[in-house]
């Protein structure tokens, strides 16, 4: 195995991050409520875990502006563009794996 440093990993990592982030733009079709039913997150945690690590720094960002970089747009914006009413199965389903914090 490679070896790599520090920098190396990071920028490794954020590049793996940023093409996570285009993916998931552009597969508006899948909802947030079946990325937690099937991983335990969706778009929103990762506006959570941007923000933590952000305000972990000394940077103080909203949850909007955090979500607004994770979604590409405005939160509302995206809802009204992509999201759809879950199913009853759907929403049964996600009550009964939804993690302690949501």
């Amino acid at each position: 195995m490679t070896e790599l440093n520090d920098n190396q990993k990071r920028d490794f990592e954020a590049a793996a991050f940023r093409r996570l982030m285009t993916h998931l733009r552009e597969r508006g079709d899948v909802q947030n409520i079946d990325l937690m039913n099937l991983a335990g997150f969706c778009r929103n945690c990762l506006s959570n875990w941007y923000r933590e690590a952000a305000e972990a720094e000394g940077v103080a960002l909203s949850k909007d502006a955090a979500r607004e970089i994770i979604y590409g747009m405005p939160y509302a914006e995206w809802q009204a563009l992509n999201q759809t009413d879950a199913s009853e199965a759907k929403k049964a389903e996600f009550e009964a794996r939804r993690p302690k914090d949501h």
